[in-house]
């Protein structure tokens, strides 16, 4: 199994980067903020106006780590790497399973039916929580009934996964899923009602501050699967669900469909409901967009990091699996599935 090494999030502006030895030196000015062995990192990941030495950018091509770039909004913008791995016969197959319709169909009905099953299971757990907890009676605005019908809902959308013929039907089904699950979604935050509200899905930029939480969310994990599909030698860009466009990762967007719920929108209002974000962290800029500040980018991604380090058995190799490597197993089994070694593709789903 692949070692699960760390991600180095370097989030203060105006931070430079540089090499020492075997080691990556992170400074501010005059003053080091941090040390760390080049061997014990997975990756490096900027955010906004931070450098990087030219020697320091090809000694960790040579190591295999990737040094990422970011806006501090965390829109990726460009990615340092050594040399691609992979098999080519296995890209080949890739790219002519993504140009068979059936084949497209199979897998985009394999992933989406997780994202659903495990939308679902979000929403499930917050009712359980909420009957065990107040006796089916619920505080804030958190509404039993329509989180319960949502939930039946999804389960219903995974039935018509199953009788669509197209990928024009398949992103109906997934557009009317996703629009009952984001319906609700407001319902799951219970604290902080006044300063972190969800009315409906917004990007480029996030209007409100748990869309601010959820594109960073979303935008770290893609980050992370798309280093996983390039580890396994699967091409991030050649995806099922998320059809050809230039500079745009569409396997990787694949994949993270199924993570979404169980990492990015699970860890959004725990974050929230347990406190560890604050309105205060957050500013509206003036084209309206809201951007983090860079204590509370930090407490993201040290939540998002100690998730990472966090066990659960595997549903499909039923062994237990740290999350930080469950996208480089399921890209596993996505390429054993492409070179014929799977009969079908087993997406995460999560119980």
């Amino acid at each position: 199994m692949k070692r699960l090494l760390n991600t180095l999030y370097v989030t203060t502006q105006g931070a430079y980067l540089t090499k020492e030895g075997e080691t990556v030196v992170v400074k501010s000015g005059d003053d080091t903020l941090v040390k760390l062995p080049v061997h014990n990192l997975g990756s490096i990941v900027c955010f906004g106006q931070v450098m990087s030495s030219p020697a320091l950018m090809g000694f960790c091509a040579e190591s295999g780590v990737s040094i990422s770039f970011m806006t501090e909004y965390g829109r990726f913008l460009a990615k340092v790497q050594g040399p691609v791995s992979g098999n080519v016969l296995l890209r080949r197959e890739q790219y002519r399973r993504a140009d068979n319709c059936d084949e497209t169909l199979k897998i985009a009905r394999a992933m989406l039916t997780a994202k659903f099953s495990n939308c679902r299971t979000v929403l499930r757990r917050m009712l359980r929580d909420h009957s065990e907890v107040r006796g089916g009676v619920a505080a804030g605005k958190f509404n039993i009934d329509a989180v319960s019908k949502v939930a039946d809902r999804l389960g219903m959308s995974i039935g018509k996964l199953q009788r669509v013929e197209s990928l024009e039907e398949i992103r109906g089904v997934e557009g009317d899923a996703a629009h009952s699950y984001f319906g609700v979604f407001d319902n799951l935050i219970i604290a902080q009602k006044e300063e972190f509200y969800f009315r409906e899905r917004s990007r480029r930029p996030p209007m409100d501050n748990v869309n601010c939480l959820l594109s960073f969310l979303y935008t770290i994990v893609l980050h992370d699967i798309r280093s996983a599909c390039e580890a396994v030698g699967l091409d991030p860009a050649v995806g099922y669900i998320h059809r050809d466009k230039p500079g745009r990762p569409g396997l990787a967007l694949d994949l993270l469909e199924e993570f979404r719920p169980y990492l990015a929108d699970r860890l959004v209002v725990s974050l929230i409901n347990l406190g560890q974000v604050r309105a205060s962290g957050f500013r509206k800029q003036e084209a309206g967009g809201v951007l983090m500040d860079d204590e509370t980018r930090k407490a993201v991604l040290i939540a998002y990091q100690k998730r990472k380090q966090e066990e659960l058995t595997h549903p499909f190799l039923n062994e237990k699996v740290a999350v930080g490597l469950l996208f480089h197993v399921q890209a596993m089994l996505l390429a054993r599935y492409i070179r014929q070694d799977l009969d079908g593709y087993p997406p995460f789903i999560w119980k």
